[in-house]
């Protein structure tokens, strides 16, 4: 159901309103409706934006921490894997090398394990206040 509606306009949007709805098809009731319902979408959107700007906010910011632990934890493994590649010369596995190393990856894995299920993070340790 439509209703009937009266309001006055400034004598310029008066005549490009007229001059609009001259052209075939065009009506200004029809050009009346389109801009009150574009404005008032326009203005429910804004309302939307600020209502989770803030939450949007905080999600930018965690994913730049997330991204600059992923930084550091990239640039460790690099160090650390050059660290061994250039310090330990390759030797020819021994059985007694084997084990030890066996143990160690075990302690290793078993340690990250810990460390997860704790909720501790080696990056959180080092990380400046």
């Amino acid at each position: 159901m439509r209703q009937r509606h009266e309001f006055y306009l400034n004598e310029e949007l008066s005549e490009r309103l007229a001059d609009l709805a001259a052209k075939p098809g065009a009506s200004k009731t029809a050009i009346m409706t389109d801009a009150l319902k574009a404005w008032l979408d326009r203005r429910g959107a804004s309302e939307i934006e600020e209502r989770f700007k803030a939450r949007l906010d905080k999600l930018s910011q965690q994913l730049g921490r997330i991204e600059r632990d992923q930084q550091v934890i990239a640039e460790t493994l690099a160090l650390f894997i050059h660290f061994q590649f250039t310090v330990y010369a390759q030797v020819e596995p021994d059985r007694t090398a084997q084990l030890i190393g066996q143990d160690r990856f075990k302690a290793f894995i078993a340690e990250v394990g810990r460390r997860i299920a704790g909720g501790k993070s080696l990056t959180a340790e080092v990380r400046p206040s």
